[in-house]
């Protein structure tokens, strides 16, 4: 069974993997193999397809392979010109509020807002969905991610 303690690790550890890319922006190198570590060791596209719908994505808002989710956190692929590399922004912290969670035995839904603190302390609130299920180890991998900034009513 798939425990919130696991989720909110899996949430830690992703968070803590956005910053480290962003205090990596200045070395490509580096700041891809920890971007290939996030998805390797977070995310199942060795599993099968992986839902993925970034937050700032509009003109290939969907990303269904392991290039695509990549070029999202790091840009530097001609296919998505849109992609500047979210993960590169140099983040401070990374904060998880969970609304709800649908937890079943082999799988987990949660929703709620994470919320993202630039360099100046500002936060940048974001809605989310992530689905979750346990590899072969144990391990948690993410098979959804949805992510879209809050409506405004104009």
């Amino acid at each position: 069974m798939i425990t919130k303690e696991e989720i909110h690790l899996a949430q830690k550890k992703w968070g803590d993997a956005i910053i480290k890319i962003g205090k990596l922006k200045n070395s490509k190198t580096q700041y891809e193999q920890k971007t290939d570590e996030l998805l390797n060791e977070l995310y199942g596209f060795d599993y099968g397809e992986v839902l993925f719908k970034p937050t700032k994505a509009s003109e290939k808002q969907f990303r269904l392979d392991l290039n695509a989710a990549r070029s999202y956190f790091i840009g530097g692929n001609q296919d998505f010109n849109e992609d500047l590399g979210f993960a590169l922004n140099p983040w401070t912290n990374v904060r998880f509020e969970n609304e709800g969670y649908n937890i079943r035995e082999k799988f987990a839904l949660v929703m709620g807002n994470y919320f993202f603190t630039s360099l100046d302390g500002n936060e940048t609130k974001v809605e989310y969905t992530f689905g979750y299920f346990k590899d072969k180890a144990g391990g948690l991998k993410i098979n959804l991610h949805h992510s879209s900034l809050p409506y405004k009513n104009e």
